[in-house]
Formats: structure tokens, C-alpha cells, sequence
């Protein structure tokens, strides 16, 4: 388990000292969060790997530099999503495109068993979310999956914290459809419906609200 570090600490000393084991540390504590936040980027976890350990090449290279950063996670994350962008655009990779026109490719077949609803429930969620736009689906991951405030979502992205709320609201829409749309299909197709799928995303957005707020 990562042990909680003192980040700013950290970086003062990267900076100013020149200070190995707090660039180390730092590496440590958040390696796999920017790992995870580049592949909204690149969906490739190697090329993520590569992007990150740029950054921090880049950090302790210009590291005496650095001493005007006040928020040096944010700064990370900013980093990061420049490389990611400037990767996807050099190899002719960024597009955005309207899932909604290749919903064949998202076809996915389960086998059945004990927990065959709840299976069914989550990939849907995942498959509803895969179908936002490039920015809104950034956005409400980072919110779900990295714990991130509006604040820190905004600065990082370079975007207004309005803006953030708005796709954030424009997610939870989306997705609220689908999966009734789904729970329709189910129940026209007279399969056992997933009776609490209402309750259950409900309560799962809600809690994505919560963190994100």
C-alpha cells in the first residue's frame, strides 16, 4: 500500500536540494494516477508507461527550473495530458468519433451464471460510458475513477470549473438514458428485467456526485 506523501515538501526539496529519494517518492505516489488518467488519452497502457516516465525525465532534467510551480500535481497532470494530446495528434490517432455509429464494435457476449446481473449491470455502465464525448467521458472518469474535485478537474484540463459541472450533469444524463433504454430492451425481449437497475445507477451516480462536489 502507497504511503501518503507531503507533496509540496516533496518538490521543494526536488527542486531547491536536488534531492533523489523525494523525486523517487514522488515518482511512487503517483506513477500509477497519472498512468491511469494519460490512458483516457491514449488507451494504449504502454504508450501511458512511456508518456509518464517523460514527464518526470522532463522534471528532474529542468528541475532547478521548477521553483515557480505551485501546485506540482496539478502541474503533473497538465503535463501529462499535453504529452498524451501532442502524442495522439503526431500519430494521426485523435479522433473523435460518435460511438453511437459503431455500436457493433462494443458487442460483448457473456456467459451466464450466479452473478450474471450484476456482470451485466456494470458492463453496461462501462459500454454507457464509452459512449461520450472524448471530453465528457475524460471528465467524468476522472471524477469516478481518480476521486478528483471540480477545482483540481478544471485546472488540469484548462477549462472553466463551469464547464466541468455541465459535462458532468451532461454525463450522468446520457447514461441514466441508456441504461433504461437497456432495461427496456431487456424487458421487451421478455427477459427477468434487472428490476432495481433504476435504484442502482441512481445510487452510483449520485456517489460519483458526491466525490466530484
Amino acid at each position: 500500500m502507497k504511503q501518503t506523501i507531503d507533496i509540496l515538501a516533496c518538490w521543494a526539496k526536488i527542486v531547491k536540494d536536488n534531492d533523489l529519494k523525494s523525486f523517487e517518492a514522488l515518482l511512487y505516489s503517483l506513477n500509477s494516477k497519472l498512468i491511469s488518467f494519460c490512458s483516457f488519452y491514449v488507451y494504449q497502457k504502454e504508450i501511458a508507461e512511456e508518456i509518464v516516465s517523460d514527464v518526470f525525465v522532463h522534471l528532474w532534467v529542468n528541475r532547478a527550473n521548477l521553483s515557480h510551480v505551485v501546485n506540482p500535481e496539478t502541474y503533473l497532470f497538465v503535463s501529462v495530458k499535453n504529452r498524451a494530446i501532442n502524442h495522439c495528434k503526431s500519430a494521426a490517432k485523435l479522433k473523435l468519433v460518435n460511438i453511437d455509429d459503431c455500436g457493433d464494435e462494443l458487442a460483448f457476449t457473456y456467459q451466464p451464471d450466479k452473478d450474471f446481473e450484476k456482470k451485466e449491470l456494470m458492463f453496461q455502465l462501462d459500454k454507457a460510458i464509452e459512449t461520450l464525448p472524448l471530453q465528457c467521458k475524460v471528465i467524468f472518469k476522472m471524477v469516478k475513477e481518480n476521486g478528483m474535485k471540480c477545482k483540481e478537474v478544471a485546472e488540469i484540463l484548462e477549462i472553466s470549473p463551469r464547464t466541468v459541472e455541465t459535462q458532468v450533469y451532461r454525463a450522468m444524463n446520457k447514461i441514466s438514458t441508456i441504461m433504461v433504454g437497456h432495461q427496456n430492451q431487456r424487458e421487451g425481449r421478455k427477459v427477468t428485467p434487472i428490476r432495481h437497475i433504476a435504484s442502482v445507477v441512481i445510487a452510483w451516480l449520485s456517489i460519483c456526485l458526491e466525490i466530484f462536489v
